[in-house]
């Protein structure tokens, strides 16, 4: 994949970085809800934000948002969609398939994170190898 950029006034294609292009990938399904959340919003500034905060019975927790580019973010387009992710985020998520299930047991996005080395059963928290620290319940019933 290659992207323009500008040097010296003249459009150049560059190749992504190999960290842009296995940064996360997505299922069509996640894909296909997240084009309609972003129809619903009206908003072509908008993009699908991928962040990674503490928390969680795991230590930490994934979180998604629809939002507009931030300064520092890593952007990439992945099955149509603009996904933002900030700096930090990128570290732990780095390689990751976000999904889209609906199930009779309900419906939502879940990550499948190869860097995760233990996950709660809600699948929202995760840990890696590098956390330290107890995990807490969630109250995900799991």
């Amino acid at each position: 994949m290659a992207e323009k950029t500008q040097t010296r006034g003249k459009p150049v294609m560059m190749a992504k970085t190999e960290t842009q292009q296995k940064l996360v990938l997505m299922t069509p399904s996640a894909a296909e809800k997240v084009r309609e959340l972003l129809d619903e919003e009206g908003d072509a500034t908008l993009g699908l934000r991928i962040f990674v905060a503490g928390g969680g019975c795991s230590g930490m927790q994934y979180g998604m948002t629809l939002d507009e580019e931030q300064e520092g973010d890593v952007v990439v387009e992945v099955e149509g969609v603009r996904v933002l992710v900030d700096e930090m985020s990128a570290g732990y998520i780095s390689g990751s398939e976000v999904d889209y299930v609906d199930s009779l047991m309900g419906a939502g996005f879940t990550v499948n994170n190869p860097n995760a080395v233990s996950t709660c059963g809600c699948g929202h928290s995760f840990k890696t190898a590098g956390d330290t620290g107890q995990a807490r319940s969630c109250g995900c019933g799991h």
